[in-house]
């Protein structure tokens, strides 16, 4: 009773400012947890649960939930490490039978403010939720591991496309997670099934090996940094028709956009910068960033555990520092903050939080306006 009591107590008072270049604020407030999305309500819990995830798909734990528009009111949802039966809530995160690197959500649901409801997943021929990106099931050597974790989607043009990381380690030095390498997997047929893009792969000291894409006017901006929760947040973009033409991607140097040259990227969101969501309000024609932040990991941290910041502005290149955080009192482990479609437009920004220690997520929901 207890934890589910602390769950409820995290989001009842956030309200976070970002400055924007005009000197107005981006201005969010009564946020609070609409509804559980995927697992099994804890004992004592009141949240609405509209999905049997466990039951329905074998998905009793599972974390991050990043959304994208597919078409025509349908919408991905890309969920990270899996577990199945047997898995035990409070038990360090993953754990339980059926460890899937990934699995795919769908829904049509358009009317968030009493939860989100899934319509189906991505199943294998048992009808359990299967893994889309190869992670370690497909490995040839058990004793190398390694784990495929989306970190952002897309629809770009005609292809469905998913960013993730393939990590080979969780403890790397200075907040970092090593991978191998980072890539796409696209879906020709709105997300049913899916192919590995190897064309756009990413090394493993790549500052966007982890990203958050967000689109306007035809073309896919992305903010990437290093996997992990350390690093700088930088700037890419390309046209839609491009995303499989890493030549014809631009970087953001500072002053100027230079193609196909990685490297000449530069900083534009002061670090430390994980799990990034990014998106453009269209009615308020801001472009929001929510991005998770561990104090630890930072030189001046302005608060004392791991976090949401939120910034805006008006100009991609040019962003302002966050202005206050999502205090999580006495529960920590919280991580995400991966926003809705929708919330482009209409003043509410609906967006999805991970908890560590529960290990599964949850619909938020925040009013917002200029100010």
């Amino acid at each position: 009773m207890k934890k589910a009591v602390a769950l409820i107590a995290i989001l009842t008072s956030f309200c976070l400012h970002a400055a924007s270049p005009e000197g107005k604020k981006v201005v969010l407030k009564n946020a609070h947890v609409v509804a559980r999305v995927t697992g099994v309500p804890m004992e004592g819990e009141n949240f609405p649960c509209p999905n049997n995830t466990a039951q329905d798909y074998d998905l009793h734990g599972t974390d991050l939930g990043m959304f994208w528009a597919i078409k025509d009111g349908k919408y991905g949802i890309f969920f990270g490490d899996s577990s199945g039966e047997g898995f035990k809530t409070f038990s360090n995160g993953g754990n339980g039978s059926n460890w899937r690197s990934n699995v795919l959500a769908y829904s049509s649901d358009t009317d968030l403010s009493d939860g989100l409801t899934i319509d189906g997943m991505a199943v294998d021929d048992e009808g359990k939720a299967r893994e889309i990106c190869l992670g370690g099931k497909g490995n040839q050597n058990p004793s190398d591991y390694f784990t495929s974790i989306p970190t952002s989607a897309v629809k770009a043009g005609k292809l469905d496309c998913v960013h993730y990381m393939n990590i080979h380690n969780w403890a790397g030095k200075h907040g970092r997670w090593p991978t191998h390498f980072s890539s796409l997997y696209v879906s020709e047929d709105d997300g049913a099934s899916w192919r590995r893009a190897k064309e756009v792969t990413f090394g493993p000291e790549s500052h966007f090996s982890q990203v958050a894409y967000g689109k306007k006017g035809g073309m896919v901006y992305m903010i990437g940094c290093w996997s992990g929760r350390g690093d700088d947040g930088y700037l890419a973009r390309f046209r839609e028709k491009d995303i499989l033409r890493m030549d014809r991607y631009e970087y953001w140097n500072g002053s100027r956009w230079v193609k196909g040259d990685e490297n000449a990227a530069a900083p534009v969101i002061k670090g430390p910068v994980g799990e990034a969501s990014l998106l453009w309000q269209e009615e308020l024609k801001r472009w929001i960033l929510t991005y998770t932040c561990d104090p630890k990991l930072d030189e001046n941290p302005i608060m004392d555990h791991q976090d949401i910041l939120y910034l805006s502005t008006e100009d991609i290149t040019s962003w302002n520092g966050p202005r206050q955080v999502l205090s999580v009192g006495n529960y920590r482990g919280m991580y995400g903050g991966y926003m809705h479609p929708l919330s482009a437009k209409g003043d509410k920004l609906y967006y999805m939080l991970s908890f560590w220690r529960p290990y599964n997520t949850f619909l938020c929901v925040a009013d917002f306006s200029l100010e």
